[in-house]
């Protein structure tokens, strides 16, 4: 990386913590567009990065420089999947936490009113059989 060392030290290590490999990530050089002049059109500023294993994209083209923009564009990516990783830990603990109550153990008022409605239910059926099927079974 081109960007000042101190900071590409720092993006390394942010990385390591994230289990992010540079073989994991496509980098591409495109063509900017907008306000930069000349060195816009005739040199290729714009960096695409895809994370392979999450698929998630970005695109920089906030400075002149590629170096800049690499390095930005990495800081975005990093900030995406660290964004994606609590956002999956978010949902799986809801989903303990879901499972959890589900499997809590109903307390005996409640379990009352649920035979009592099931007692109910049966009764109303039985009342709409007819007298034949009532005496044979």
């Amino acid at each position: 990386m081109n960007a000042k060392p101190g900071k590409a030290v720092t993006l390394e290590q942010r990385m390591f913590l994230l289990g992010v490999r540079e073989e994991d990530i496509v980098e591409n050089f495109v063509r900017s567009s907008g306000p930069g002049g000349q060195n816009v059109n005739k040199t290729s500023t714009c960096v695409y990065l895809k994370h392979l294993p999450t698929g998630i994209e970005v695109k920089c083209q906030r400075q002149r420089s590629q170096a800049m923009n690499r390095s930005l564009a990495r800081h975005i990516l990093l900030s995406k999947i660290a964004n994606k990783i609590q956002q999956d830990n978010l949902a799986r603990q809801s989903l303990k936490a879901k499972i959890v109550r589900k499997n809590r153990p109903k307390p005996a008022g409640l379990k009352k009113r649920i035979l009592e409605g099931k007692r109910k239910h049966a009764e109303k059926k039985l009342s709409r059989k007819k007298i034949s099927e009532i005496e044979v079974a």
